[in-house]
């Protein structure tokens, strides 16, 4: 199979390892298949595809579009490092509030599932980092939203001290977690 499916500290987001079939020219690999994600519970219809290029320190997130456009999103590293960071904000969760960060890499090949209901967020850990969103639902201005990546109280461990991280003037804008416009229920 192309696909390694992990569960994560939270179930509903999921690390994908994709195999790499080496030869003398380089490598290939599948990053998707529909038929290998549906069988994981994973219903991935792209309907967008980003990519950003970041420096090192760059922390972009933490954002999600609220409901009816919320997105799920296949994420991963074309070049450099990044601490890939989901944060669940389904009302009635029991992981609401809790994040998932895991280190995805150009070379080891990790890519990260984030479903709808969850924030997602990550900071550049290399020079010139690109990286790759494959998105469920369009980008819906009047449906943006997120919350600070720097609330304390998420605990989350970013890989360099908080005065050298790099944010937009608008990421540091955005209010805390318990401030933040939700309208996600946790549906089990």
């Amino acid at each position: 199979m192309p696909f390694e499916f992990e569960s994560t500290a939270i179930p509903d987001v999921r690390l994908v390892t994709a195999a790499r079939f080496h030869d003398a020219r380089g490598y290939f690999l599948e990053t998707f298949r529909a038929e290998a994600f549906h069988e994981q519970g994973i219903d991935l219809r792209a309907a967008q595809v980003n990519e950003s290029v970041s420096c090192a320190r760059t922390v972009r997130g933490l954002h999600y579009q609220l409901e009816p456009h919320a997105q799920g999103k296949l994420v991963r590293v074309l070049r450099g490092a990044v601490l890939d960071v989901a944060v669940d904000v389904r009302k009635g969760s029991p992981h609401y509030g809790q994040h998932v960060a895991i280190e995805l890499d150009a070379d080891n090949g990790r890519m990260m599932w984030i479903p709808p209901g969850f924030a997602h967020g990550f900071c550049a850990l290399a020079d010139d980092t690109h990286f790759l969103y494959l998105q469920t639902a369009e980008y819906e201005p009047a449906a943006e939203a997120g919350f600070t990546p720097l609330d304390a109280t998420l605990g989350i461990d970013w890989p360099f001290a908080e005065a050298d991280l790099l944010l937009s003037d608008k990421d540091r804008a955005l209010p805390p977690l318990a401030a933040a416009s939700l309208n996600f229920r946790y549906r089990d």
